[in-house]
């Protein structure tokens, strides 16, 4: 696989495939006036960021404004599987390595893309991150405390959200090819992705003609499904059913609410969700966090705590799955990566994570010689600032 991606979306979509054994080659321009350091789009190359995104990949320096360079990626594109990029439509056409002229090249070619809006609209030519995809999205609209106005996610949603989305089309594809022998352009975008990912919200808009308001830690449908306070800290109560709701009147010492034609029904409660929210939390305030948990849990409602990310990687559950993977690094002694959210096979500690993330070219000498060029000639595109 060939990754001319920067940022944060197409790193993602490579990380998929290169955690479950992809060859990557990463494409990387190469250092200026000696300096190797390497900083990138994702920060320091000894940072969280690219550690994280950039494990498992090979680091191969190139100049693809030069044509020697260009001439380089060109060999290298005969016999790719697959290339990742995530440049602003336009840039590939101008450089001569859009899907139309690599197709010619390799017809067996999977070319995988990640844009702002898409390839097509009134949009398509503008320059896309996430915090503009989570505001377009809708997906500001709900989030937040009811009246607070619109809030954007803690995390890169909509980054995370096309990079997977890319894999598991790129996937796709490639079953494909494997049986009519033709390649595809598999492409995605910050905003698609996003949309999808809104999913039942944005359903309740094209089926039932709802449009949601901000619910604040409280499910916007299910009720009461949400946090409530403890007496020490706050808890994630949610009972997905009429039985569950039973039970947790039960564990309330209120089992007549149960009964009351106000909260019996989920509509019901539904009408009357800040006051049912109110009486639920009055009575969780007398008691601490892990009580509630603990007593919750033994009735079968589906009940945890809410941690900061320092605590739940110290959390037992966490601790049991393996998520925290480590890497070998000689200049990041004892870190750590976060490993694949999947089991695949019957290792369980298997997470994917094979080795850190590469120093700026450092494969380039391997890379290039699998071509048959020779020291001396690497010697030379070095000094002329093509590799």
């Amino acid at each position: 696989m060939l990754d001319l991606t920067n940022f944060r979306s197409g790193p993602t979509a490579v990380r998929q495939l290169a955690d479950w054994g992809a060859r990557v080659i990463t494409i990387e321009r190469p250092p200026e006036a000696g300096d190797r350091s390497g900083s990138t789009t994702l920060g320091s190359r000894l940072g969280s960021d690219f550690q994280n995104l950039r494990r498992n990949n090979e680091s191969l320096t190139l100049d693809l404004k030069l044509p020697e360079g260009k001439a380089l990626f060109l060999r290298l594109v005969q016999q790719a599987d697959v290339l990742v990029e995530n440049f602003a439509p336009g840039v590939t056409e101008r450089l001569g390595l859009d899907w139309p002229a690599l197709r010619l090249i390799n017809p067996r070619l999977v070319y995988g893309s990640i844009s702002g809006f898409g390839q097509d609209g009134p949009w398509a030519r503008r320059p896309g991150y996430d915090q503009v995809a989570q505001g377009m999205s809708g997906l500001m609209s709900v989030t937040g405390l009811p009246g607070q106005g619109p809030v954007r996610s803690g995390h890169a949603v909509a980054d995370s959200s096309s990079g997977v989305y890319l894999a598991f089309g790129i996937l796709a594809a490639v079953i494909r090819r494997d049986r009519s022998g033709e390649g595809a352009w598999v492409r995605t975008s910050l905003l698609e992705a996003l949309v999808a990912m809104m999913d039942f919200q944005a359903a309740r808009v094209l089926i039932e003609g709802d449009v949601p308001a901000q619910q604040g830690n409280h499910h916007p449908t299910a009720v009461p499904m949400g946090t409530f306070p403890a007496s020490d800290g706050e808890f994630n109560l949610a009972p997905g059913t009429n039985a569950h709701f039973v039970a947790v009147c039960g564990v309330l010492g209120h089992p007549e609410w149960a009964e009351d034609e106000r909260y019996a029904k989920p509509g019901a409660r539904g009408r009357r969700r800040a006051e049912l929210n109110e009486l639920i939390a009055a009575v969780t305030r007398t008691r601490p966090v892990a009580a509630w948990i603990d007593a919750f849990l033994d009735v079968g409602v589906p009940a945890g705590p809410v941690l900061d990310l320092g605590e739940m990687w110290a959390h037992p559950q966490v601790c049991a799955l393996g998520l925290a993977q480590p890497i070998e690094h000689p200049n990041r002694p004892d870190a750590a990566v976060i490993g694949q959210p999947l089991t695949l096979g019957e290792d369980p500690a298997n997470r994917g994570v094979r080795r850190a993330a590469p120093r700026l070219g450092e494969h380039t000498d391997a890379i290039l010689a699998e071509l048959a060029i020779s020291p001396d000639e690497v010697t030379r595109l070095r000094a002329a600032g093509v590799v």
